[in-house]
């Protein structure tokens, strides 16, 4: 129990603030490694590398083949297949990194339908507000070619909140050699899927550059391999609901990090999204603390 109320070092909440970093610049990585490949064999690449040499040096541990292929499938390929479709085809990255944030709000639908882990008041609230925001995106982006883009992004995030479900549901196990042993499920079909639908491997495979092999392996060994290494060491370390609030930090990375490496620019209409969809996220992880905290200070 000790763990679980224990603060964390301040070099633990910089470990955590690089994680957020980490994933948040994933994005304009994405975007740029989609200027050199395909998006389904970009995807197929990041876990290829991600997979390999990682298995060869970490055991499965107590993870099922069962957790390893059902995440595999719904993770490592339809959620990441959806999002980096959607970005090549016009979702930019940092409201991409926003918009996928909607997993969390998904995740609690869900987990109010299949685990009967109902959603508070303040959690219910932080809903809406979010889904104004994307309503909001919805709005600004209908009729535009991107309109598709960010569907796909939110499809992304729906697929990864199951994906949460299914971890869950997985029991005690090492989330951080999941990660890396489900890794090893999506390249196949995901190379499968691009020969069947894509064009332009060859062409991608021999007019590959520094910056393309960069972004391949800054999405397989830094975002998956390291981040998800620190994150699970965290989580050991730490109550989940210390750790966890740190990954709002994803999309202000990627917003910032969007801006000044891609030249994003964001409309009124945009700004004002990504704001209801943050404050609404905020919500869910904050709002009870929050409201609690008040009513100890005003004896209520």
């Amino acid at each position: 129990m000790e763990s679980k109320v224990k603060t964390m070092k301040i070099s633990d909440v910089c470990l955590a603030i690089l994680v957020a970093l980490i994933w948040g610049f994933n994005f304009v990585v994405i975007k740029v490694g989609l200027g050199s490949f395909p998006p389904l064999l970009f995807s197929a690449l990041r876990f290829t590398f991600s997979a390999i040499p990682a298995v060869l040096f970490i055991n499965r541990g107590n993870v099922s083949w069962r957790w390893i292929i059902s995440i595999g499938v719904s993770l490592g390929i339809v959620m990441f297949g959806l999002l980096f479709i959607g970005m090549n085809i016009g979702m930019p990255a940092g409201l991409s990194s926003v918009v996928l944030q909607v997993q969390a709000i998904f995740t609690l639908m869900l987990s109010s339908i299949i685990l009967r882990d109902y959603p508070s008041l303040w959690q219910k609230i932080g809903m809406a507000v979010s889904f104004g925001g994307i309503g909001l995106l919805i709005y600004e982006m209908f009729g535009s070619t991107s309109l598709l883009g960010l569907v796909l992004v939110i499809c992304a995030g729906s697929v990864w909140a199951f994906s949460n479900i299914l971890m869950k549901l997985s029991g005690n196990i090492d989330m951080f050699r999941l990660i890396i042993w489900m890794s090893i499920v999506p390249p196949v079909p995901l190379f499968f899927l691009s020969l069947l639908f894509e064009e332009g491997h060859l062409q991608a495979m021999s007019d590959i550059t520094w910056i393309g092999i960069g972004t391949v392996f800054y999405s397989a060994l830094v975002s998956t391999v390291l981040a998800f290494g620190i994150w699970g060491k965290l989580f050991k370390e730490y109550s989940p609901n210390i750790v966890a609030p740190f990954s709002l930090l994803v999309p202000i990375f990627g917003i910032i990090s969007s801006v000044i490496v891609l030249n994003e620019t964001f409309s009124a209409i945009q700004v004002a999204a990504t704001l209801l969809v943050f404050t609404g996220l905020s919500l869910v992880v904050f709002g009870t603390r929050i409201s609690t905290f008040i009513m100890l200070k005003l004896n209520i």
